[in-house]
């Protein structure tokens, strides 16, 4: 056995020295800040020599990283702390769209100064629709005529489709309402976004982001009528944006009707209180006999599960339409109102293809029950149906109207010989 004393373990192990590129770069803008302050200071009002310096700097500098610094500048001119006043202790530049004019012209050329940064540097886009979100929610800290800057520069942008009309859900923030500030910042947006397209362009985007129903939303809970959205609006000359506000809310207010209706034929509430009911709401939505029967047949035809098979189905709508003649009757007194009924179910036939071959069926049952008159019946087939399905409808209906003028016919020659 050996004398020499064993060496006592050790930890080992290998010191790898961490690469620069792995360590967190730490967040600080004020180089990047400096950078930019710099170059728009050199670069003044000329929003061309703006636009190239953007570009350029893009290949230096860290865009992605400092997305929101740099439109913070571009906009206020130094980097804006919550609630939108600007940063005491930050570099800042004269040069920004809040000490520019106040002019649509001047904010036009802003809007391509963004429009052409945004093309080039595409990962932008999601950061400059978050930057509106942000300077949307911070209106109250800008004066009046920033406002006025803001709202027609995002106006320009929205009709140009550079951000989703979604950014407009900042609007809706319930102390912007509550002091009137959202109503007259979308005053001034509206403006300019329709001189810059149309109002076809404002009610599309509207739509696309579930927004089209929402504009009431812009006035507090005690201010939100359509009267008084109208009002507003109209004096401030946007009659468009009025109109299509009040449709909205007609159509809104219709497809309650429509699925209130519905739940009333499910619940199998008898059809003399249907009627009253009906009757009360058409006086009081100021409806025309014409759009209730529309509603009214809406209602009915969705309140059952129809058969998939097209040779049960027709059986199926004579029941269920024999069931409800007393309803439709009651709302086809005039001879526009039966009209609306017949295209409604010529294009119902077409959309719901089982329905294809029970069009005739429906008619003469409604005929019978003194829903349509021969009179509706002949001006439908004559002159007043439309594309959809024509052929096949007017063929179905050929036999039907013949026996219709032949009875007609007989009438008036038993009228003569009575003479």
């Amino acid at each position: 056995m050996s004398n020499l004393k064993q060496p006592k373990p050790t930890l080992t192990g290998q010191r790898f020295k961490t690469r620069k590129r792995d360590e967190k770069e730490r967040f600080d803008p004020t180089q990047f800040q400096e950078s930019i302050v710099q170059g728009l200071n050199q670069t003044g009002s000329d929003l061309e020599a703006v636009a190239k310096f953007l570009d350029a700097s893009g290949a230096k500098l860290d865009y992605r990283r400092y997305a929101e610094t740099l439109f913070d500048i571009l906009v206020a001119g130094g980097m804006l702390a919550p609630g939108g006043t600007l940063s005491d202790d930050m570099t800042r530049t004269e040069f920004c769209l809040f000490t520019a004019q106040e002019d649509l012209e001047t904010m036009q050329a802003y809007a391509q100064v963004f429009n052409k940064l945004i093309r080039r540097y595409k990962y932008l886009e999601k950061g400059f629709e978050e930057e509106i979100k942000k300077l949307l929610l911070f209106l109250k800290g800008f004066t009046e005529s920033e406002r006025n800057k803001l709202a027609m520069l995002t106006g320009i942008l929205l009709a140009n489709g550079n951000i989703s009309a979604s950014i407009l859900n900042s609007l809706y923030n319930e102390n912007l309402v509550k002091e009137g500030v959202s109503a007259a910042f979308a005053v001034k947006l509206f403006k300019s976004w329709i001189n810059e397209k149309d109002i076809n362009s404002v009610a599309g985007s509207l739509r696309k982001v579930g927004m089209d129903n929402r504009l009431m939303e812009l006035f507090p809970a005690n201010k939100r009528s359509c009267e008084h959205f109208s009002k507003y609006f109209t004096d401030a000359g946007l009659k468009e944006l009025s109109d299509f506000a009040r449709n909205q809310q007609s159509i809104g207010a219709r497809k309650e009707l429509q699925k209130e209706l519905q739940e009333q034929m499910e619940r199998g509430d008898p059809q003399k209180e249907i009627i009253v009911f009906t009757r009360e709401e058409m006086k009081k939505g100021n409806m025309s006999e014409q759009a209730m029967i529309n509603i009214i047949w809406t209602s009915v035809m969705s309140c059952v599960e129809w058969n998939k098979k097209e040779e049960l189905v027709t059986e199926q709508a004579i029941k269920h339409l024999k069931q409800y003649s007393l309803l439709l009757k009651a709302f086809t007194s005039q001879g526009l109102s039966e009209l609306s009924l017949l295209l409604k179910i010529q294009e119902y036939c077409y959309d719901n293809i089982h329905f294809m071959k029970a069009f005739q069926k429906i008619v003469v049952l409604l005929y019978k029950a003194d829903v349509l008159s021969e009179e509706a019946i002949l001006k439908w087939y004559n002159e007043a149906h439309v594309a959809k399905g024509k052929s096949v409808f007017l063929e179905q209906m050929k036999k039907f109207v013949e026996w219709l003028k032949n009875a007609e016919e007989e009438s008036e020659s038993e009228e003569e010989e009575t003479d």
